[in-house]
């Protein structure tokens, strides 16, 4: 067998060794960042944690729960990541499913994929897109976090895919039995499809989670702000105002221990999403790679 070879042995362990070391770079930031949210301001300020606490305490994170801009800008985080997300996929599978079919059972098939394409390919720019937001009204709404959001081309071509890699047979029974189309894809294709279902769910999660420029570009004020808009312009723009902090407590805490406090809770909740997509997402990683 090819797994008995010195020569696979010797590249098996290489990969692995390879692939461990980029584990650990991807890691040992994450647990510096837990480390100096824990440690004194002394220690924080003078830049001498590297990954374990000095001068224990939780004074970072008991600010940072405390602090209503916080709190708000995770809430609206959760909110537009959860919408978004689940409205996306609709929108993505619904959108794909046609576009998986033949030109004999979709007669316009070939129409809207090269005008998904060319709208994909070309981009008016920032300007037009934020007159087009303004002229329906979304600019100061939740909704533009989600509605803008909602039809990514590359997502279709990806699900578009994979539904065609699927054994035909299915469809044809689906058929036979006298299913309509609307039945197959809820009966017949969704159920196989969670692989690529959730490696797409979890790429737009991802994304909605991140963007930080949406909140600055269309939002009035920053009560309404999801949490990559506040981080980013605390810890980027250094406009520590938006922190919700009193100047006396930063006084006695460490500014780096409060950014630090604030960007690890920031990373939990898509930390968390991870290990309940695991299963699917090894699956999903190659959607649309394999055809018959």
């Amino acid at each position: 067998m090819y797994y008995k070879n010195p020569s696979y042995k010797v590249f098996y362990a290489i990969n692995v060794t390879v692939l461990l070391l980029i584990s650990i770079l991807c890691i040992l930031p994450m647990v510096h960042v837990f480390a100096v949210s824990l440690s004194g301001k002394s220690a924080a300020e003078g830049n001498l944690v590297t990954f374990f606490p000095i001068d224990f305490n939780l004074e970072s994170y008991v600010k940072t729960f405390a602090n209503d801009n916080f709190i708000n800008a995770l809430r609206i985080s959760v909110l537009r990541s959860v919408v978004g997300t689940v409205l996306a996929m609709i929108v993505t599978v619904l959108a794909a499913f046609p576009l998986s079919r033949s030109s004999i059972d979709f007669k316009p098939r070939t129409f809207y994929v090269w005008f998904f394409l060319i709208i994909m390919i070309f981009d008016a720019g920032l300007i037009p897109h934020y007159l087009l937001i303004q002229k329906v009204g979304l600019v100061g709404s939740f909704w533009v976090y989600i509605l803008p959001h909602l039809l990514s081309v590359w997502n279709i071509i990806l699900m578009m895919n994979f539904f065609r890699a699927l054994p035909k047979e299915l469809d044809e029974a689906a058929i036979m039995d006298g299913a309509s189309a609307f039945k197959i894809l809820t009966s017949v294709y969704l159920p196989i499809s969670m692989p690529a279902i959730a490696t797409l769910s979890l790429f737009s999660l991802v994304g909605q989670w991140n963007n930080w420029f949406d909140g600055i570009l269309y939002m009035r004020s920053p009560e309404q702000w999801p949490l990559a808009t506040l981080l980013q312009t605390i810890i980027v723009a250094q406009d520590l105002s938006k922190t919700g902090i009193d100047f006396e407590d930063l006084e006695l805490l460490s500014n780096r221990g409060v950014k630090a406090a604030q960007i690890f809770i920031a990373m939990l909740p898509i930390l968390a999403v991870y290990p309940l997509l695991q299963r699917y997402f090894v699956k999903g990683i190659v959607l649309g790679a394999v055809k018959e």
